[in-house]
C-alpha cells in the first residue's frame, strides 16, 4: 500500500473541520446516520481535488472541530482518495476497529486499512 503524497505521515497531529457529526445523516442518503464524526483537514488537497476526509474515531459526542493524531488511512482500491482516521491524542486503534466503527460507510467500497507502527 503506497499512500499518496498528501497524507500525512502517522502521529501527525491535525486539526478536523466536522461537516458530519456523529448522529447526523448523510447529505445525499438520508438512510446513512454517521456513527463517528467525519470531515476534512482544511487545506490539505486529496487526489479528487477536494480537502482531505477524516473519520474522527473515539470521540463519542458531536464536535465541529477536533484535533488529533493520525492513526490509520483507509486506502479506497475502487476509489480516487484514501480517508485518514484521526483519534484522540495518546489513543491507539486496531485495523479491526477501524473496520468496526467506519463499517457504515465503508462497506460500499473495497478498501484495505493501513496503520502507523508501534
Amino acid at each position: 500500500m503506497n499512500r499518496a503524497p498528501q497524507v500525512p505521515p502517522f502521529g501527525a497531529l491535525l486539526t478536523v473541520k466536522i461537516d458530519c457529526p456523529l448522529g447526523s445523516t448523510h447529505p445525499k442518503h438520508s438512510d446513512i446516520v454517521y456513527p463517528v464524526n467525519y470531515g476534512y483537514v482544511p487545506g490539505l488537497m486529496a487526489p479528487d481535488g477536494e480537502e482531505q476526509d477524516v473519520y474522527v474515531l473515539g470521540v463519542l459526542e458531536p464536535v465541529e472541530e477536533f484535533t488529533g493524531t493520525l492513526a490509520g488511512v483507509i486506502h479506497r482500491l475502487d476509489d480516487m482518495e484514501d480517508k485518514c482516521v484521526i483519534v484522540p491524542e495518546g489513543k491507539k486503534i486496531s485495523k479491526e476497529e477501524i473496520e468496526r466503527q467506519t463499517y457504515f460507510q465503508e462497506r460500499f467500497f473495497c478498501s484495505e486499512i493501513e496503520i502507523g507502527k508501534e
